[in-house]
């Protein structure tokens, strides 16, 4: 195991899109929505222990969240969790734990990775990433995973590669697009050319810190100025005043899109991103006619349909029902059709405009 491999877990989202289970106090990776004993976040935590230390996992996250964190993986040391005042998308996530762990090894080579995906081959997704810390230790790149895609999906990013381009199974990228509209990601599947990101970046640090110098100069500029104070009692302080400065920017508008170093490894470890309740109902075992349930619940003449509550001593029972999705958690139910999960953000942002903060 290389002592200079470094991983970023970001763990600060909300998961507006898997309410009303995912809700503001704790949000989709600090739950079990696979149903198997262990929450996302536990199950990235030891997926990324398969090819580095303890010691070199840092994760970012939201400063209410730090309880579910070190609940969660209770032999983090705390100054491995890095604490946001307040959301600003991912690209100063990484900046963030960039700037911590080049303090303490500027050789580097940082994994960066979501605290909530489903990877199910856990062995080739090992050895996958270590072949892409092998190519960036040795070369000025940024390397992402990228997945075969098997429908237009608008919740993707997508990634163009030139095939004739490889370096060892590493395809130079030749356009990065984060999250098309439906027409353009039509026109991206029949061409055959592309891939989904998988949000899963690996680079030597000193190829980070370029790319961010590069192309979002200023936020690199504040994180620079704090960096020798990183580690001491005004961090919190200091990080407060960066995060003000910050662009709300993913890293992949501000950097991915731009640079002209982004290399692709077409993957195919049984990777989701579990960014929606269809994409849930994808992984969970069905019934003869495509339905899923969680908990007690009766069926009738249902089809393609998931069914969820955690309500042990409540029965559900649904008749008639075709491509559905109902969602009773706590205090709120979700009845939708699943061809309609896309409006789910929008629903929770009605329910905020409506100040019933109680049901988010």
């Amino acid at each position: 195991m290389n002592a200079n491999t470094y991983c970023i877990i970001m763990a600060g989202g909300i998961g507006t899109r898997f309410w009303p289970m995912s809700r503001n106090h704790k949000p989709k990776q600090f739950l079990d929505i696979l149903n198997v004993g262990k929450t996302l976040l536990q199950q990235t935590f030891e997926r990324i222990q398969l090819h580095t230390n303890l010691s070199n996992i840092y994760v970012v996250t939201h400063h209410s969240y730090i309880g579910l964190v070190q609940e969660q993986i209770p032999e983090l040391p705390k100054d491995q969790i890095l604490l946001e005042p307040f959301g600003r998308n991912t690209a100063p996530c990484i900046a963030y734990g960039l700037f911590k762990i080049n303090k303490k090894n500027p050789n580097a080579n940082v994994v960066v990775c979501p605290a909530d995906h489903l990877i199910t081959n856990e062995q080739k997704y090992a050895q996958t990433i270590q072949k892409a810390i092998d190519v960036a230790e040795k070369n000025p790149c940024l390397i992402t995973m990228g997945i075969q895609p098997n429908h237009p999906n608008t919740g993707y990013g997508y990634i163009q590669y030139i095939q004739k381009q490889s370096k060892e199974g590493v395809y130079k990228v030749k356009t990065f697009t984060e999250k098309p509209n439906m027409e353009l990601a039509k026109v991206f599947i029949q061409s055959g050319d592309f891939l989904w990101n998988s949000g899963i970046f690996i680079a030597n640090i000193r190829s980070w810190l370029q790319a961010f110098k590069q192309y979002l100069p200023e936020m690199h500029a504040s994180f620079e100025s704090i960096s020798h104070k990183l580690g001491t009692k005004l961090e919190p302080e200091l990080i407060h005043t960066v995060y003000q400065q910050c662009l709300n920017i993913s890293i992949d508008n501000g950097v991915m899109e731009h640079a002209d170093n982004v290399y692709v490894i077409p993957v195919d470890f049984g990777w989701s991103d579990l960014g929606t309740w269809n994409a849930l109902h994808e992984h969970l075992p069905q019934d003869e006619k495509h339905n899923t349930t969680i908990g007690s619940i009766l069926m009738y003449d249902t089809e393609n349909t998931l069914i969820c509550t955690n309500h042990k001593e409540k029965l559900i029972v649904a008749e008639g029902l075709k491509d559905m999705l109902i969602i009773e958690y706590d205090n709120a139910i979700l009845i939708c059709r699943k061809s309609a999960e896309q409006q789910i953000r929008q629903i929770v942002n009605e329910i905020k405009s409506l100040n019933k903060s109680e049901y988010l």
